[in-house]
């Protein structure tokens, strides 16, 4: 008899409308993931939307504008975790990142519709479809423009071979001629010693650096007592 008593039919019809418009919402931005072969593809998005719409429809129905407040922040924590699901590693490449961001963002769109915040669930599908597609361009340009070596972030490592005698002295010679051009070293190791000579490695705990200036460092290396070779490199980060 209670299911019967809480029958409403206004309020049937306004939680058909606000499902109705995540279902429709999700679909759109659902259909532009299905075209791409995303991980969550249409079915997931029209869930996750559907779904965060349901369950605050039901909190405002329940406890009012509070209690639906609180089922949001819910929301917001469990389609963390679901997206997570969707992102996998491949050796340093990270996949599923876009994909598991496109799910968080439709559940916003279900929460805004099952607040009866129907324009704005409206708004926040448009702004999400808008990132996946008219950023693409943007994005492709950028991947395919060359990144100057001045502003690349890397490990730069200036190496110096020096003789068997001299590998003390030549450390500290080494730490102050790159602290004279501004590069501060995080560590520098023997890293290959014998009886003749060793190589001195020094690591910068700057990420960029400008060639000509490291180009100087191993010029003054070369002309003190006892270093045979001086150069520098870098390893560009992922």
């Amino acid at each position: 008899m209670a299911a019967i008593q809480a029958f409403d039919a206004l309020q049937l019809l306004d939680t058909f409308i606000s499902l109705l418009t995540a279902f429709v919402l999700g679909t759109i931005v659902g259909a532009e993931r299905q075209y791409r072969e995303r991980a969550a593809g249409l079915r997931t998005t029209v869930l996750v939307c559907v779904g965060a719409a349901a369950f605050v429809d039901l909190a405002m129905l329940l406890t009012g504008p509070d209690g639906a407040v609180r089922v949001i922040s819910y929301v917001v924590s469990g389609v963390g975790f679901l997206g997570a699901g969707v992102i996998m590693k491949d050796g340093t490449n990270i996949r599923g990142l876009n994909t598991a961001a496109t799910l968080w963002g439709s559940a916003a769109i279900g929460a805004c519709a099952g607040a009866d915040r129907l324009a704005d669930a409206a708004l926040v599908a448009l702004f999400i479809l808008a990132g996946n597609t008219l950023l693409r361009p943007l994005v492709n340009a950028i991947n395919r423009a060359p990144l100057a070596g001045a502003f690349a972030e890397a490990t730069y490592e200036v190496r110096a071979t020096v003789a068997a005698d001299f590998v003390e002295p030549l450390r500290e010679t080494l730490a102050r001629t790159l602290a004279r051009a501004d590069y501060p070293v995080r560590e520098i190791k023997v890293e290959r010693e014998t009886e003749e000579d060793a190589e001195l490695v020094a690591t910068l705990v700057s990420t960029s650096a400008v060639a000509s200036e490291l180009d100087t460092v191993t010029r003054i290396m070369r002309h003190e007592q006892g270093v045979t070779h001086a150069s520098w490199a870098a390893r560009v980060l992922s």
